[in-house]
């Protein structure tokens, strides 16, 4: 995100994901770790996926693996912080997409945002790990995900 980006909302995301924090994501400073944020990215991904696409996408032929991902920081989290990963997809390509992200921490009926990310996955085949095209299931999985 640029300087002159407008602050992402809520509304910016089709699909809020819930991830709560553990206890354990915590460190010795009393805040979230900042690799944890990572996670919480990668959970809700893989959660929608297997969600809205119906089947167990640990099952399918091709796999998505991380090619890229980062990371912005805008405010603290902690236990016992109840989060919404924000998600929708910049790109969609024949073996790759590219998700945009935000964690938000719920605040009453409030969503404040927390962090922005990007997450690439590329498919490849489950055992030669060449890139594939995106399998039907995940393409049709993410399609409402798709900026316009």
């Amino acid at each position: 995100m640029t300087a002159d980006a407008p602050t992402p909302t809520a509304a910016d995301y089709p699909v809020l994901w819930p991830v709560p924090t553990r206890w354990a994501d915590n460190d010795h400073y009393g805040h979230v770790n900042n690799v944890t944020y990572y996670s919480y990215f990668d959970t809700a991904v893989n959660a929608f996926l297997i969600a809205e696409s119906g089947v167990d996408i640990r099952d399918l032929p091709a796999i998505g693996v991380v090619a890229e991902t980062s990371c912005s920081y805008r405010s603290e989290l902690s236990f016992p912080d109840k989060l919404r990963v924000g998600l929708s997809v910049e790109r969609l390509g024949t073996s790759s997409i590219t998700y945009s992200l935000a964690i938000f921490r719920e605040s009453g009926e409030v969503l404040q945002l927390a962090a922005t990310g990007r997450f690439v996955h590329v498919y490849v085949d489950a055992q030669s790990r060449r890139p594939v095209s995106i399998p039907d299931e995940i393409r049709g999985a993410v399609a409402r995900l798709v900026r316009p």
